[in-house]
């Protein structure tokens, strides 16, 4: 099994999805527990001074204006996260529980936290242990971090709340905690703001995206070539001199490139080169490295986003190089925010172009002699055309999911807090976007290959035509209508598994 180590520098992408999808140990390393430590002193010099010190000696956001006295101290930490941990409706997934709660203890191991490193210790057994805190869906402002999810993970870390154990089931917390020899940790001052008061869960989600959002672009070409294959449509379009010397977009050269590839030595292209009565092929076509090379760059400028955040100290307050303890408002998610609201419209998009491509290779008028709906028997066959209206449907939705989340606010906390970021919701509907764009480019390979497939005896081109041979082993070819569903759904999985990639790796 693979193993993180959280160190005072941090960590990488790598290792967030490492340790949110494949179980990645998570260490520790001996200067962040020294980093931890060296700012827990300063914390407790400050605990024990008669001046009020917010987040440490007074109440929380709207209430930080009351003292509070050091027996009712352990119970301000406890109410704090009890009272936080209010999210309501469906447990969201595995793995963005996982990614929040490692990037929470990259950010107490930065030593600027002010926790013990106990604290940090502990939520890094839960981890190895396989123990997933439920963490709900509505909750989050994006502001102040995302605070009731952060919450509901430090409830487990108290011995409280519900969680599940590795194989998914929901279990006591005592009894999970008993079984991986793991001790409640009694909260001190600061400790329970330290442990909400991020932004991890909006930027786990982020980061996520950003990987399989880099798989499905490099996928999305390939399918495209493919269908400008079955369709008759010329690779001319691709060719290097168009792209880079002429619009330097990064992102288009690297999708001309990738289709120009893969239709090389393709006999089904070879066959029209010369003798095409058409000028120019339809823009879903012709434009696709235009449109997938913006979809690239995109996904690159919220890399670097998300790398800034990554090497962020999000909490408040925070305690500085010189023991100053101090507030500030690096909680607020608006960096993120908004290029999770960026990613959904460029993942609308390209799911809007492929979807145009499948409609075309349909329609016996477009498609340049293939059968009404790609159909066996047409009239008495249908065909793919409801796999069409089923694309039609996704690409409708992600449409909608397109609308920013970041330009809503609506106050809180007594007016405190009245300005927030949605971050939280912009990351909730993109991972929804980004499924729908995998069933979406499934869909447009199943109509490609039976495209492909038909122009036979031409050969298609040698990246395609392994392509279609890896798909052919989960979704069969051509023939008489069936039950189209699983076939759909196990095209789905073939792309989300990175498959169009590997098989031609």
């Amino acid at each position: 099994m693979a193993q993180v180590t959280i160190s005072t520098t941090g960590m990488t992408f790598a290792d967030v999805v490492s340790i949110a999808r494949d179980n990645a140990t998570v260490l520790i390393s001996s200067d962040a527990i020294a980093a931890m430590q060296s700012s827990r002193d300063h914390v407790e010099k400050l605990a024990a001074s008669k001046s009020p010190v917010y987040g440490i000696s007074t109440g929380f956001g709207a209430l930080a204006n009351r003292h509070v006295s050091q027996e009712l101290r352990t119970q301000l930490q406890r109410s704090l996260i009890r009272s936080h941990a209010a999210g309501v409706g469906d447990p969201i997934e595995r793995e963005v529980v996982r990614a929040l709660m490692a990037l929470r203890i990259k950010t107490l191991a930065s030593g600027k936290t002010g926790v013990r490193p106990v604290v940090a210790e502990t939520m890094a057994h839960l981890l190895n242990a396989g123990i997933t805190p439920l963490v709900r869906e509505f909750g989050s402002l994006g502001c102040s971090g995302d605070l009731a999810p952060l919450a509901h993970c430090a409830l487990v870390l108290m011995g409280e709340g519900e969680a599940f154990d590795a194989q998914g089931q929901a279990r006591s917390v005592s009894e999970l905690l008993r079984q991986a020899n793991i001790e409640p940790v009694e909260l001190a001052e600061k400790e329970g703001l330290a442990l909400i008061n991020g932004t991890d869960g909006m930027l786990g989600m982020l980061i996520l995206a950003i990987h399989d959002l880099r798989m499905l672009v490099d996928s999305a070409d390939v399918v495209a070539a493919m269908s400008v294959e079955g369709l008759l449509g010329t690779d001319r379009v691709f060719i290097p001199e168009l792209h880079e010397p002429l619009r330097a977009h990064p992102g288009q050269a690297q999708s001309a490139a990738r289709m120009l590839a893969t239709l090389k030595d393709s006999e089904i292209v070879a066959s029209h080169l010369h003798n095409d009565d058409r000028v120019q092929d339809a823009y879903s076509l012709r434009c696709a490295p235009q449109v997938a090379g913006a979809v690239r760059d995109t996904v690159d400028y919220a890399a670097i986003v998300a790398t800034r955040e990554l090497a962020a100290v999000i909490d408040n307050p925070v305690v500085l190089s010189d023991g100053r303890i101090s507030s500030n408002g690096n909680f607020h998610g608006a960096p993120i925010a908004y290029v999770l609201d960026f990613l959904a419209i460029a993942v609308a998009d390209l799911g809007s172009i492929s979807e145009r491509r499948t409609d075309r290779a349909l329609d016996k008028n477009r498609s340049a002699g293939l059968p009404p709906f790609l159909a066996d028997d047409p009239g008495v066959d249908s065909g793919l055309m409801i796999a069409q209206y089923t694309q039609a449907a996704l690409v409708s939705e992600n449409k909608r999911l397109a609308s920013p989340a970041s330009v809503d606010s609506i106050p809180s906390s007594a007016m405190q807090e009245d300005h927030v970021s949605m971050g939280w919701s912009a990351a909730r509907k993109l991972r929804k976007a980004v499924d729908n764009l995998t069933r979406i480019i499934a869909i447009e390979l199943v109509t490609a290959s039976r495209a492909i497939e038909l122009r036979a005896p031409l050969k298609p081109s040698p990246i395609s035509k392994k392509v279609i041979t890896e798909l052919r082993r989960s979704v069969a070819g051509p023939g008489p209508d069936r039950y189209l569903s699983p076939e759909l759904v196990a095209a789905t999985d073939f792309v989300a598994a990175g498959k169009v990639m590997r098989a031609i790796e």
